[in-house]
């Protein structure tokens, strides 16, 4: 593997800060950004950087599932979790990793030095 694929699902506090880490890295390919509100920062960043984006991330999932090498949750909603798992099941994908936005924030945290607190505090991971 050269590098990581990457779809991210999600682009609000917490995604934007670990998007413009992704993007950064040259292991790295971000395949696509998905958010509901398509003129969150994240978004906005994607764009610039010729990243496609969707307010839709069933329809980027589908488009870029099977080659993605992760998906990165960092909602915090729980049924976009069950969602995503659901579309992995349903689709026979077994290859890509769902990461959870907690190790996302572990991850950063990292990175930082310090802790990087999430917006959505403590999401189960059920």
């Amino acid at each position: 593997m050269t590098t990581f694929r990457i779809l991210v699902v999600g682009a609000g506090q917490t995604g934007t800060p670990l998007l413009r880490q992704l993007l950064e890295a040259p292991f790295v390919q971000v395949l696509g950004v998905a958010d509901l509100d398509l003129s969150l920062p994240g978004i906005t960043l994607a764009r610039s950087l010729g990243v496609p984006v969707t307010d839709d991330y069933p329809q980027m999932l589908e488009r870029y599932g099977a080659t993605a090498d992760i998906v990165i949750d960092v909602t915090g909603q729980p049924s976009v979790r069950e969602a995503l798992r659901k579309h992995m099941v349903d689709s026979g994908n077994h290859r890509t990793v769902i990461l959870h936005e907690r190790i996302a924030l572990l991850m950063m945290s990292l990175s930082a030095g310090a802790l990087v607190e999430g917006r959505h505090g403590d999401v189960a991971y059920a």
